[in-house]
């Protein structure tokens, strides 16, 4: 046998076979797609080996953020600064929610903060697939790299302002306590419900390109619906005053709890509750935050990863 005809035999034309029959050479063979899914655990371990690439992409997109401005990433605290002064003198003062609650800069500030770090990373998820369209059909790696570093990125971020939260509780009168040493615990717990968060709407993100200018109006019902400007127990249920009205919208206590179970809502509750409580948070919040985290994160990369071969085809 000739070296043409011994090429010919082991050169496979795809013309020559229906679909079918490729699939079953390839499985003959040993052959398989080098985009193909793996199995959920690999998928994690795999993700696993790639945390140094997390981390430094991560804060590479923080140092280019902000490359281009005069006071660089003191950008990360003025920014929820600005917006807590503008709620406070429209809620605060004008509406007159400081006369309702005590301590009020802290408990706005506090909500603004915590609020803001879901907010901003939930964003930065649903675009995470489109804006690096180029890298995901260039490399083959774990798309759910592109998420989770955005929620690494949102998470530097909001260290920095818990910083000046801390020092805004002190100045407002509150003391120092032993459920401070709980807050890391409070912010991994909201971590990983906001990586999951993130998976999920960057699988939807890539699916439906509306759903980026859809995000704004989602985001600000869900800020209106997360008890920052107000106590969610005083304004829903209220309490009975002396000339026998009734303070708030004295609606059943179901409801309040229905807008505690909201996520947001349960992770500034938590915040508060070890900044300001002298009996810290409840066992109910610490359970909704724990129960959201892990069916956050766990369902969130469920969903992300059971799509890992579509991103980058559309």
């Amino acid at each position: 046998m000739s070296g043409n005809e011994s090429t010919t035999e082991r050169t496979y034309d795809p013309r020559r076979y229906a679909p079918g029959e490729l699939a079953a050479l390839a499985a003959r063979h040993g052959l398989k797609r080098s985009a193909a899914r793996p199995r959920f655990t690999v998928y994690l371990r795999r993700l696993w080996d790639r945390r140094r690439f997390i981390s430094a992409y991560a804060d590479a997109r923080n140092t280019s953020k902000y490359s281009g401005t005069v006071v660089g990433r003191l950008w990360q605290v003025i920014t929820p600064l600005l917006n807590a002064a503008v709620y406070f003198v429209m809620f605060g003062l004008i509406l007159g929610g400081s006369d309702e609650v005590e301590h009020y800069v802290t408990f706005l500030v506090t909500g603004m903060f915590v609020f803001t770090y879901t907010q901003r990373t939930v964003a930065a998820g649903a675009k995470s697939m489109s804006t690096d369209l180029g890298l995901i059909r260039a490399l083959h790696f774990p798309r759910a790299v592109l998420p989770l570093a955005r929620t690494l990125q949102e998470l530097q971020q909001l260290l920095w302002s818990m910083l000046v939260l801390l020092a805004i509780v002190l100045l407002d009168g509150a003391s120092p306590s032993a459920y401070w040493l709980l807050i890391p615990v409070a912010l991994l717990l909201q971590t990983m419900f906001n990586a999951g968060a993130a998976l999920t709407v960057a699988r939807l993100g890539d699916q439906v390109r509306d759903l980026n200018h859809l995000m704004p109006f989602i985001t600000r019902t869900w800020l209106y619906l997360s008890g920052i400007f107000f106590s969610i127990q005083d304004k829903v249920v209220g309490h009975p005053l002396p000339d026998g009205e009734w303070s708030g919208a004295h609606l059943p206590q179901w409801v309040a709890d229905l807008m505690y179970a909201n996520p947001a809502a349960a992770y500034i509750e938590l915040m508060r509750g070890l900044l300001t409580s002298a009996t810290g948070p409840t066992a109910t919040t610490w359970l909704t935050c724990a129960a959201w985290a892990v069916v956050g994160l766990i369902g969130g990369g469920w969903y992300f990863w059971s799509a890992e071969e579509r991103y980058g085809r559309g």
